[in-house]
Parts: structure tokens; C-alpha cells; sequence
């Protein structure tokens, strides 16, 4: 009995590899197992990243808060503690949101939890 390998559906894997690789630089593109290589590469910096995108964005929502709460007269640290004793539950997010585009409604906040 012949041997049989599947050829279209090898070839669809192929192809969507070669696809998703257009506009890579040089054997990048052309060549399947180069490109194979780069796109898994790609890959695990994209799920690497997507992890990392949340971290930086923190920070950089704690660097914020933290200018416009030194800017009162209070550290980053001691605001976060008297937010979570006094029971205001906002996030860094918003809170960010609010010391960049709102900095009376921030300051109101600080002044409800100052001591």
C-alpha cells in the first residue's frame, strides 16, 4: 500500500505560516523554517508582554498618584493606607485618572483621608 502525507494539509499549515510572516526582513519571509522560527519567537513575546503591558502600566499609575499626593503634602504609601481605612475602594487606575484630569476631585479625595 502507498504511503500517504497528507499533502493538503500540509501545505495549508505551511501557507499559514508563510502568511502570518509577510513583511518579516529577508529569509524571514521566505523560507519556511526561518520563518517558522521567528514567528514562534514572536509568539512568546507577545504572551511574555501582555503580562508585562499590566505592570508597567501600574507603575506607571503609581508614579502618578504619587507626584500628585507628594504635591498635598502626603507620601504614596501613607494615601494608599488611609484610602483602605477609610473604606474608599478606588482603584490605581482611576485613581491616576483622576490626580491627571482632575486634580480638584483629587485633591478632595486627599483631603477626606488626610489625618
Amino acid at each position: 500500500m502507498p504511503r500517504a502525507t497528507n499533502n493538503p494539509a500540509s501545505r495549508a499549515r505551511r501557507k499559514r505560516i508563510m502568511l502570518a510572516a509577510r513583511g518579516y526582513f529577508g529569509a524571514r519571509s521566505k523560507v519556511y523554517t526561518v520563518a517558522k522560527n521567528t514567528l514562534e519567537k514572536g509568539w512568546q513575546y507577545a504572551y511574555r508582554d501582555r503580562k508585562f503591558k499590566k505592570r508597567s502600566y501600574r507603575r506607571l499609575w503609581i508614579a502618578r498618584i504619587n507626584a500628585a499626593t507628594r504635591m498635598e503634602g502626603l507620601s504614596y504609601s501613607r494615601f494608599i493606607h488611609a484610602l483602605g481605612q477609610k473604606g474608599i475602594a478606588l482603584n490605581r487606575k482611576a485613581l491616576a485618572d483622576l490626580a491627571l484630569n482632575h486634580p480638584a476631585t483629587f485633591k478632595a479625595i486627599v483631603d477626606a483621608v488626610k489625618p
